[in-house]
């Protein structure tokens, strides 16, 4: 996950409490546009959720002011370079929860699985009596996951609870969860040990910081995230391509989101059929009426509009 490149990209999350949620999002909005990063921030009662963009400037002076708030001091910063900026804009959101699951019962700053950093979880996976469970989402899973890992078809990762009866016939053994940076893990593994499960573990900071501790090895394809990079390479020891076009069925790791703004759906196409589809996922899509342009990359920010 190596780029060379002008601009970082930040992504972290944490877990405390910030009983004054409604008037910390109007500051770091105010903060965050005073500085000039660009990004997504999702604050609620439980936490801090971002992935944001700027000058590595610009970002050690986020990194630096947001640990200096000794709610934030035990934040994990995950950075990637790119040549542009990932982002066009800044927005800090309010939302009920960080990341969107509906367990609002389910509390990781309670308790939550045992964090296992990459070293840790490359020696545990292997082991027989170890289950590796994928968190994500099924478009995220078609294009790159951990080799014998379990993964869910899922749409989206509420759906999370209803796919644990199948982790039922696992119960003896050592779950380990892991997603992209690591935030879905704390309710997912939070979530299994209310649900009875005894020994559960999730990998710290999620893919990204084991590709930096490890160099991704047995990851097998790429990294889709949630910015306009779309896919990331991880694995620069064992690298390979697990998802293919869904047109002509080539190995490709390439995703895009349908040109048809009324169906977006997120798909792999090789480049030379998604120029022959206008960046459509089927010929229905080619002729509807919400047809956007299509602009090579198949990520498209959405209009602007008032920041907030």
């Amino acid at each position: 996950m190596k780029n060379k490149g002008k601009f970082w990209v930040l992504a972290f999350y944490y877990y405390t409490p910030i009983f004054d949620a409604e008037e910390f999002v109007i500051q770091h909005l105010s903060y965050c546009k005073q500085i000039g990063v660009k990004g997504r921030i999702y604050i609620a009662r439980e936490g801090i959720n971002g992935t944001i963009s700027g000058t590595p400037q610009q970002i050690n002076i986020y990194m630096d002011d947001l640990k200096s708030d000794p709610r934030f001091e035990g934040v994990s910063f995950k950075i990637d370079e790119f040549d542009h900026n990932a982002f066009n804009r800044i927005h800090v959101r309010l939302k009920n929860e960080i990341v969107h699951s509906g367990l609002k019962n389910v509390s990781p700053i309670r308790r939550t699985g045992k964090h296992l950093h990459g070293k840790e979880f490359q020696e545990m996976q292997q082991r027989d009596d170890v289950v590796v469970v994928d968190v994500r989402s099924n478009y995220e899973t078609r294009l790159g996951k951990f080799k014998n890992a379990l993964t869910f078809d899922l749409e989206t990762f509420r759906e999370f609870p209803e796919k644990v009866k199948e982790l039922e016939q696992y119960k003896d053994k050592k779950i380990i969860t892991y997603c992209t940076g690591g935030i879905k893990c704390e309710k997912a593994s939070s979530y299994l040990l209310e649900q009875g499960f005894k020994d559960v573990y999730q990998l710290y900071d999620g893919i990204i910081g084991y590709a930096k501790e490890t160099g991704g090895k047995d990851f097998d394809g790429v990294l889709y995230v949630f910015d306009g990079r779309v896919t990331v390479p991880v694995n620069e020891v064992n690298p390979t391509v697990i998802s293919t076009c869904k047109k002509c069925q080539v190995p490709v790791a390439r995703s895009l989101n349908c040109a048809n703004v009324d169906c977006n759906e997120q798909f792999t196409m090789c480049e030379t059929c998604a120029i022959e589809m206008e960046g459509c996922c089927t010929a229905e899509c080619m002729e509807a009426p919400g047809k956007r342009v299509y602009n090579g990359t198949g990520f498209y920010a959405r209009p602007v509009v008032e920041q907030g």
